[in-house]
């Protein structure tokens, strides 16, 4: 699923492509591709697109009157729509621009999980966006501290939940936890306080570093394009130390570590259930 880097970066080519154009249409190509009635979708027609921006891992599509808020879930994708076929393949949702362009909301996976929903009013303070954590990429340390003074939890499974912060999925999860040093498993309620500092750096340098790469593409990058030290690289050798990075799997994800740099040299069983160390 794309995480904060490059929604934030696809967002910005979207706003540079479409911003300032006025909405002659919207239309849902599937039953299930608009999640809420009111407002209708209507109240933007004819209204100009003021901005693309995103929230956590929503992009939104602000236009006076409403603003209609976008999951691309784990295979949507949002992008110009050149041909603008009267069935695309995957497509859910269509925005067509007074100039004749035009955006597709598209979903290739089979769940169909993608969708719109359009708000009026501040969209951080209705669903789906109420609940979010504090975004990821503007963290500040207090926020962090505050959000782990919550109920104890995995320090891998904090970074994703997105009630706690928002905007980090699994890969970026994977690369914090290498870049601090901790065990993916480490308990958030028994971190020190220098523990703390050093999460709250390398949440900000893993994004920075990401964002950066996504900036200099034209499209936004799929899950393999993606960088980095330890996602998806089982038994290749950590860029730090040089152990082989180790995983633990699950059903849906994978989680990768390195032992020598994050679990004193302990590999992690491969199940729930197991006891992990710190």
């Amino acid at each position: 699923m794309p995480e904060l880097p490059e929604l934030q970066a696809h967002a910005e080519r979207l706003e540079e492509d479409f911003g300032g154009h006025r909405l002659a249409t919207f239309r849902p190509l599937t039953f299930t591709a608009l999640k809420t009635v009111q407002p209708a979708p209507e109240v933007a027609v004819g209204q100009t697109l003021l901005d693309i921006d995103r929230t956590g891992k929503y992009l939104r599509l602000r236009f006076a009157g409403a603003t209609f808020v976008v999951h691309l879930m784990q295979g949507g994708r949002l992008n110009g729509d050149a041909k603008q076929s009267a069935k695309p393949r995957g497509g859910l949702a269509r925005w067509t621009f007074d100039d004749g362009s035009a955006l597709l909301l598209t979903e290739q996976s089979k769940e169909k999980r993608a969708g719109v929903w359009v708000v009026a009013g501040d969209p951080t303070t209705q669903a789906p966006l109420l609940g979010l954590g504090p975004d990821a990429a503007t963290l500040t340390i207090a926020e962090l501290r505050h959000a782990l003074a919550g109920p104890s939890m995995r320090v891998h499974g904090f970074l994703r939940d997105q009630r706690r912060i928002a905007g980090i999925g699994r890969r970026l999860a994977s690369e914090v936890c290498h870049r601090a040093e901790l065990s993916p498993f480490a308990a958030t309620g028994k971190l020190s306080d220098s523990e703390v500092t050093t999460l709250h750096g390398a949440i900000g340098e893993c994004i920075a570093e990401a964002l950066a790469v996504e900036r200099g593409r034209d499209t936004m990058s799929s899950s393999a394009e993606r960088p980095g030290a330890m996602y998806h690289r089982t038994g290749e050798p950590c860029p730090r130390c040089g152990d082989a990075i180790r995983s633990v799997e699950y059903a849906s994800y994978t989680v990768n570590y390195c032992p020598q740099c994050q679990t004193k040299g302990k590999v992690l069983a491969d199940n729930t259930t197991s006891k992990f160390l710190k």
